[in-house]
């Protein structure tokens, strides 16, 4: 696309390039693969929710993603970037609430608007492998996965504690509930919390392997790793039992069985069997049980619990020991019930001391530990460390892995483990969701609904009160798929977390009819290669990806895919000017739609990558913006001018052509590098930088015609993953065949001893402008520069290797020519703790010459590089390899 001499005195307009080259790119099928790739590259964001607009945490995290798979895409790879839409939950079925219409017309006027936003963006999806979870075609395959479970006997139908509201009749999420008084959110009725059966899907089965397969996740996040471990909570000790009452014997598990001759009390949870069995018969602890069950969990209170009356016998001392229902101790952690030790446990230690129960230390530091006994007042604080044990009979002495171990035979215990991990409860008492594949009979209890009869779709939307499937009379009531007779659908919905566990596979083969994936296929393309999304779904979306991941393969739709993910970018969020996260409440988001309508969505693509490396955080900086603006119409105006003949070249310097020519190469290699290495932000910096250079180049001389043309085109490319829009625009600019999204990336290697020179040019700078300044030169004219002779280089290399620098040096025959002068010099490296890596002489000459350009341009002075030979004595005497001495005349 061409522009008008009008258009070349403003640079571009991005209201014209950048549709201009979207619909280029469509009409080309850039983004579209294959299906019968090989492999491909697997590149995929987490897909958005349709909430209706971008923000720009969004813009963030698919500005990554695309640039990735444009990075590869060029060099080479196919590559599978596919975009959906997150497109069942609750938000939808509110705003249709609020808005008097029904969640589906609303999600998809959702999808429309933001599929608008996201092409407008120029991020390169193939669009024919879209999904949306709200469709039939998707959550038939919810349905089918679910049967798939069941038989493999991973699905459950289990009591759960729900928010229930009596006024609206119908169970609320947790979102539902609002404020401390936990009232519900349409009619401020206060909540009750209420058994009911649920369909679980049961993942504890996966614990141990969720969890030792994390240790293989090289390309995660070491926070996201650890987040899930906590989660799954794994813990190795024993069980032991503990007769209470008339109640019989009452299990415990505990990691710490070391200190079971200090129990002082034992604890129930309130939804334990046994204290329900008490609070039938004691008023007293059935009205606690009533308050705690009621609770919300964050509302508990260590020091909250009621004495029942009855005592446990201790297996280990025969001591009787009052028993407590206490709301610390949780239903479903561990077995529910525990025997207290204060004096070694933080929570016992506070609930025996608001209670008055005894404190009785049988742990204290070991011989040599760093704590001293004598300062351990387990009457104040409790010392949870290992240690020996005290005050347990004969086990005195022992060390705590010696009792641990000891006291599960000595007490008729049994070594367990226990994960904190719970099973996965899917069912949701909503309209917008997955139905539950499942009718209910009188005579057949639960039947699945058969393969033949999937979807099972979703009736007219009705707004009711409480759950608007249970009102769908006449879509509840079915025959029985067994028996025929009357029955009725199950009108729980599923956790959108289930949408979320395999879409990723669907992209795989998203028209497939007959199977939610080819299993083939996806087995090849799988697991995705770079999946980046938001921290806040670390622990639930990651972990229930991994699952079903593993699942799969058992039951043999997958074929040795048992991980998703192989590398994770969690992006940090886009704060506002103030250094909150951006909010509408704060006043301090910006739209993303006006920053593309203002600068065009390459500076928004621009600005955002510059600003950080993708896992931090940063303020949103209008100055920022202007910059990245700036910066894409200079670089457009500089390669214009050069394409249009404005820029004079064929100038003669070879010194100075050299020194770009390796410029440009080194700068396509670390870029490269740092774009494999997601560190967009540097990889943009030293495009910026060669740009840069490349001005100077232009003021400086007049440029190769070759060396010119080819770091601009390389600037360009290197651009072009991140501003592809103004990319293809300078490469059109060049008269080039097909699209920069389909060309070749540079060559990535970085010239021989790049690294050397490239210090050694920058300390002779650093050096030459520390002697103008402390000299106060105010107009040098020329600047002497001396190599080092070769001898000295020979004592450097002696240096970096010997024991004993100056008898090593002194003792060469060909360096004893040079007597005290070599001596001296050895003395001063031998006391360096390391020496720089230098070139030979001749090649550091022939650096020093190639970017002798440099500092004339900075401090208006000829510039003479000389040998060792050439240079007057007394200068050549200070000069030292990889450090020129320099002699400035005024």
């Amino acid at each position: 696309m061409t522009t008008t001499g009008e258009e070349r005195e403003r640079g571009f307009d991005h209201r014209e390039v950048e549709p201009h080259w979207q619909a280029a790119w469509d009409d080309a099928d850039v983004f579209r693969i294959d299906d019968d790739a090989a492999d491909p590259e697997y590149v995929l964001a987490m897909f958005p929710y349709t909430s209706g607009s971008l923000h720009m945490g969004h813009v963030r995290n698919y500005t990554i993603t695309d640039a990735f798979a444009r990075f590869e895409r060029m060099r080479g790879e196919a590559v599978l970037h596919p975009m959906g839409w997150d497109s069942f939950g609750l938000p939808a079925e509110n705003a249709a609430e609020e808005r008097d219409t029904n969640p589906r017309d609303w999600t998809m006027q959702c999808i429309d608007s933001m599929k608008e936003q996201l092409t407008e963006m120029g991020f390169g999806y193939d669009w024919e492998r879209e999904v949306t979870t709200c469709e039939p075609d998707y959550y038939r395959w919810n349905q089918w996965l679910f049967k798939r479970f069941r038989e493999a006997g991973l699905v459950e139908r289990q009591a759960a504690e729900l928010n229930w509201c009596p006024s609206c009749e119908t169970v609320l999420a947790d979102e539902q509930v609002e404020g401390e008084a936990e009232l519900c959110w349409r009619c401020d009725t206060p909540i009750e919390h209420r058994e009911m059966d649920q369909w679980f899907l049961t993942i504890t089965d996966y614990a141990e392997e969720l969890l030792d397969a994390l240790d293989d996740l090289d390309g995660w996040p070491n926070n996201v790793r650890e987040m899930q471990r906590n989660w799954i909570g794994k813990q190795e000790g024993a069980s032991v039992a503990f007769e209470v009452g008339d109640y019989g014997d009452v299990d415990i598990f505990t990691t710490r069985l070391d200190t079971i001759y200090g129990a002082t009390y034992f604890s129930l949870a309130p939804g334990h069997p046994v204290a329900q069995e008490i609070a039938a018969d004691n008023e007293d602890v059935a009205e606690y049980v009533e308050m705690a069950e009621a609770a919300d969990e964050d509302e508990l209170d260590v020091t909250s619990g009621v004495f029942t009356g009855e005592y446990a016998t201790n297996p280990a001392t025969g001591e009787e020991i009052p028993v407590y229902v206490a709301d610390y101790v949780l239903t479903d952690v561990g077995t529910g019930a525990l025997y207290a030790v204060p004096a070694h446990d933080e929570r016992d230690h506070e609930f025996a001391t608001h209670h008055g129960v005894e404190i009785r230390q049988v742990v204290e530091p070991a011989p040599g530990a760093d704590a001293d006994p004598e300062a351990i007042d387990v009457q104040e604080e409790a010392y949870t460390e290992d240690g020996v044990l005290v005050d347990s009979g004969e086990y005195d002495g022992l060390t705590s892995e010696e009792a641990r171990e000891e006291f599960v035979e000595a007490f008729d215990g049994e070594h367990r483990t226990e994960y904190n991990l719970r099973d996965w409860g899917i069912s949701r008492q909503r309209y917008w969701g997955t139905p539950i594949p499942m009718i209910r009979c009188d005579d057949c209890g639960f039947v699945e609904v058969p393969d033949e009869d999937l979807p099972v779709e979703l009736p007219e939307f009705v707004h009711t009160t409480g759950n608007p499937l249970d009102a769908a009379e006449e879509w509840k009531h079915v025959d029985c798929p067994d028996c025929g007779a009357d029955a009725v659908r199950e009108t729980d919905t599923m956790d959108t977390f289930v949408d979320s566990s395999w879409y990723f596979l669907r992209y795989t083969s998203p028209d497939l009819t007959d199977a939610p994936f080819d299993a083939d296929r996806a087995s090849d393309w799988m697991p995705v290669d770079q999946y980046v999304g938001g921290i806040e779904h670390a622990v639930m979306h990651l972990l229930y990806a991994r699952f079903f991941t593993k699942v799969l393969d058992d039951i043999d739709l997958l074929d040795g895919v048992r991980e998703p993910f192989t590398n994770l970018t969690n992006q940090g969020m886009v704060l506002g000017e103030d250094g909150n996260k951006m909010s509408k409440s704060r006043g301090n988001g910006v739209s993303p739609q006006r920053i593309i309508e203002e600068y065009g969505a390459d500076t928004a693509r621009l600005f955002i990558m510059e600003a950080a490396q993708p896992e931090k955080e940063f303020a949103w900086s209008p100055e920022g913006v202007q910059s990245a603006h700036s910066f894409l119409q200079n670089l457009y105006t500089l390669a214009e001018s050069y394409a249009d003949g404005e820029i004079e070249t064929g100038g003669d310097d070879a010194n100075v052509a050299d020194y770009v020519a390796r410029e440009i190469e080194a700068t396509a290699a670390a870029a490269t590098a740092e774009y494999e290495d997601f560190r967009f932000n540097h990889a943009l910096q030293a495009v910026r930088e060669l740009v840069s250079l490349l001005r100077r180049y232009q003021e400086a001389t007049d440029p190769d015609a070759d060396t010119f043309e080819r770091g601009l085109v390389t600037a360009t490319k290197l651009l072009a993953p991140v501003a592809p829009h103004v990319a293809e625009e300078i490469w059109a600019e060049f008269g080039n065949d097909g699209l920069l999204a389909e060309a070749d990336w540079p060559d990535a290697a970085a010239p021989a001893d790049y690294e050397v020179e490239r210090r050694l040019v920058e300390n002779t700078r650093e050096d030459v402008r520390d002697i103008v300044d402390t000299v106060g030169i105010e107009d040098p004219e020329t600047i002497t520069l001396a190599v080092a002779p070769a001898w000295k280089h020979r004592v450097v290399d002696i240096a970096r290797t010997a024991d004993r620098v100056v008898p090593e040096v002194m003792g060469n025959a060909d360096l004893q020519q040079y007597g005290e002068a070599a001596a001296d010099f050895a003395k001063e490296l031998a006391g360096r703790a390391n020496y720089d890596e230098h070139l030979p002489p001749e090649r550091e000459r022939a650096a020093l010459e190639r970017a002798a350009w440099l500092v004339e341009r900075e401090f208006g002075a000829d510039v003479v590089v000389q040998s060792a030979e050439e240079a007057a004595d007394d200068l050549a005497a200070k000069a030292e390899p990889g450090r020129p001495a320099i002699d400035i005349e005024a």
